[in-house]
């Protein structure tokens, strides 16, 4: 094998490896919360109460459906070799590769972060819709593993699709009711989960090129 080759091998190895490493069960998800959890203690009736407003503004949207309508926006720029910081509602978010794409490995990738959209949006989703049904839920941990195939991203071959071809989530929920329930309570997660919704329906999807 030239020299050439094994570079081109060790860099699909390590992307490989990077990709498989960022695969987190279900049990290491309660080790990364109270590692070092940036969330000040809560208790069942404080969020209870912050859910009841959400029903609140709901139960008015009937009314004034235009209540409803929201835009969120998010803004930044590149930074580094490939990455890039962004701002959301006063966040920063730092977005990267690892080397083996050419990044710097300071921060998640950016389908990681979709990954995560789609884990952290269904963790709202089943708080507030365990409260709608009256299903009392303790806790609750979840992964996610996505298939992405290289070759559509990188040109090799148009005909693959450059995006998640597949995703496996995987919720784990505690909590003192039956299994039929929380099943139930399932169902309307991904019946009403924004960004499941987002994954499984087309988006469209308009962009306006500045030149400077």
């Amino acid at each position: 094998m030239s020299s050439t080759e094994t570079s081109a091998a060790s860099t699909a190895e390590t992307t490989a490896g990077a990709a498989t490493a960022g695969a987190a069960a279900p049990e290491e998800a309660t080790d990364i919360a109270t590692a070092s959890s940036p969330f000040a203690p809560i208790t069942e009736s404080e969020r209870a109460e912050r859910i009841a407003r959400v029903g609140e503004w709901a139960g008015s949207l009937a009314e004034q459906p235009e209540r409803g309508a929201l835009t969120f926006h998010v803004a930044g720029q590149s930074a580094g070799s490939v990455g890039s910081v962004y701002r959301a509602s006063g966040h920063r978010i730092v977005v990267d590769e690892p080397a083996a794409l050419a990044g710097d490995g300071l921060a998640p990738n950016p389908v990681e972060y979709a990954l995560t959209a789609l884990l952290s949006c269904q963790v709202v989703t089943y708080r507030v819709w365990a409260a709608n049904l009256g299903i009392t839920v303790d806790t609750i941990e979840a992964s996610a593993d996505g298939d992405l195939d290289a070759r559509g991203f990188l040109g090799v071959d148009d005909s693959v699709r450059p995006g998640f071809t597949g995703i496996r989530l995987t919720v784990r929920v505690s909590g003192p009711e039956s299994e039929e329930r929380y099943l139930e309570l399932r169902r309307a997660v991904e019946a009403h989960c924004p960004v499941q919704d987002l994954f499984a329906n087309p988006t469209p999807i308009t962009t306006r090129l500045e030149v400077d």
